[in-house]
């Protein structure tokens, strides 16, 4: 038996009506969409300020056996960083809100919708905003120039596949928090994920014990992803960040709708 299986059966990742509490979010947020804009501009003004700033300076950097422009090789990791940021923000905090404070699912329950609907609604929702903020993040880099190969356009994929990744964690973590407090942990997670996973440094500029501490952290691989598509320099590594995030996701969606069953089903 898998290690999914064991986790949950399939029955508990829910069907079709999990697009319902997608179409829920859609209206919810038809009326704050500057909520979901907002998330985007982080990852741009670090993109404008360090990378076209420092960018100058540094002028290129080794990435794949080449050298690449310093703006070539931070904004694709920005890229992935605004992917996970869509997904994290809507997978803790407004979960955390809809399962502790408003019970919101507690009301959903009592219709035919099941706990496995709700952990792949949520999960679908924060993809979308993260799909959403790679979409408009990847224009910006055609717009200024920073994509080197046709492949690019499979970035979009490789960042949903990011935040699906952070988006089953987090929703796994959510689970499990108590008090708004434990928010904290959420930033004291993401900040060094964000800072030090070969996003503004390339990664032979770490010291060995830290370079395999950061080769094994999940937006390394998300980074490493994307960065290999926009610059069309791609090797059979690929296909282990692939595996690596999908793993992560189908894990951390197996714990959301295990966890969400004892809390919501007791």
């Amino acid at each position: 038996m898998t290690l999914l299986a064991r986790l949950a059966s399939p029955a508990q990742f829910g069907g079709r009506r999990a697009g319902l509490l997608i179409e829920r979010n859609v209206l919810v947020y038809r009326r704050t969409w500057m909520v979901i804009v907002s998330g985007f501009f982080e990852p741009l003004f670090y993109l404008l300020s360090i990378g076209l700033g420092l960018g100058a300076l540094i002028g290129a950097v080794p990435f794949g056996g080449q050298e690449v422009p310093y703006t070539v090789f931070v904004a694709p990791a920005l890229m992935a960083s605004s992917a996970m940021n869509g997904a994290i923000y809507d997978s803790t905090m407004n979960v955390f809100y809809k399962l502790r404070e408003a019970r919101t699912y507690d009301a959903i329950l009592a219709t035919p919708i099941g706990v496995g609907d709700v952990a792949l609604g949520e999960i679908g929702w924060a993809l979308i905003r993260g799909a959403t903020y790679a979409t408009m993040f990847l224009l910006v880099m055609f717009v200024l120039g920073f994509v080197q190969s046709p492949l690019a356009i499979l970035a979009l994929p490789a960042a949903i596949l990011i935040g699906f990744a952070f988006a089953g964690v987090g929703m796994a973590a959510t689970t499990f928090m108590r008090t708004w407090q434990d928010m904290d942990m959420v930033q004291m997670v993401i900040l060094p994920l964000f800072l030090f996973s070969a996003t503004f440094y390339p990664l032979d500029t770490y010291p060995d014990g830290v370079r395999l501490l950061v080769q094994m952290t999940p937006l390394y691989h998300g980074v490493d992803l994307i960065r290999s598509l926009t610059t069309g320099i791609v090797g059979p590594g690929i296909f282990v960040h692939i595996a690596y995030l999908a793993i992560m996701g189908l894990v951390g969606l197996a714990i959301t709708s295990r966890r969400l069953e004892r809390l919501l089903l007791k």
